[in-house]
Formats: structure tokens, C-alpha cells, sequence
């Protein structure tokens, strides 16, 4: 017996990467942590009102606006109300973030950094 046309097991697409569209960037989360700095472990239901990650990628909107000072692998500090998690990697650390929703940028003093 022949087999019909489009029988059989559908191929779902390989995606290669993300773009976010508008004022948004994606975000890779940094892992939590499971401790603080003082050696108090943190339960695994510990809600953190802000997540800090790094940009993966921004939008052209944002690249092209000389306003908004984020860039490719900004470490950054965002709130997870409006992030949308994206199912494109087995562990989803991925977020598209509103540029409104990250409220800080780590940056190294450029006097005291000495190309490190």
C-alpha cells in the first residue's frame, strides 16, 4: 500500500533564533540563587520581585533608538510581570522583557575597569 500524501509524522520547524519585535529585548535569566551572601538558604517558593539575566538580543526598534541605552549582552535587572517566557530551549531561561520592565543596567566604571 502506498502511502497518501501529507500522512505520516509532521515535521515541526527548527527554530534558530528569536527576534523580539517593538521596544522589547530577550533575556536569558541568570540562574537563581540559592543562597544569600550571609549563607541563608533560600526556599525553592522564594518569590523575587525582580530577575537580573543577560540581553541575548534586541529589538531593531531599540537599536535604532539613541534614547534607550541597552545593548547585546547588557547584564541587566527586570521586573517578571509583563515577561513572556519563550519555549525555545529545554531549560527556558529565555524572556521577551518590555524595555519598560528593566529597571537597571550593570555597568563597569570605565576609569577603574583597565580592559579587564
Amino acid at each position: 500500500m502506498a502511502k497518501q500524501p501529507g500522512s505520516g509524522k509532521k515535521r515541526t520547524p527548527k527554530f534558530e533564533y528569536v527576534e523580539p519585535i517593538g521596544f522589547r529585548v530577550l533575556v536569558r535569566k541568570d540562574d537563581p540563587k540559592r543562597e544569600t551572601k550571609g549563607g541563608i538558604a533560600l526556599p525553592d517558593a522564594a518569590e523575587i520581585p525582580t530577575i537580573t539575566g543577560r540581553i541575548v538580543t534586541i529589538s531593531a526598534a531599540i537599536e535604532n533608538d539613541e534614547d534607550v541605552p541597552l545593548r547585546q549582552y547588557d547584564k541587566v535587572l527586570f521586573h517578571p510581570k509583563n515577561a513572556i517566557p519563550v519555549d525555545f530551549e529545554s531549560d527556558n531561561q529565555l524572556f521577551v522583557v518590555p524595555v519598560e520592565d528593566v529597571v537597571a543596567v550593570f555597568r563597569r566604571d570605565p576609569q577603574t575597569s583597565n580592559g579587564e
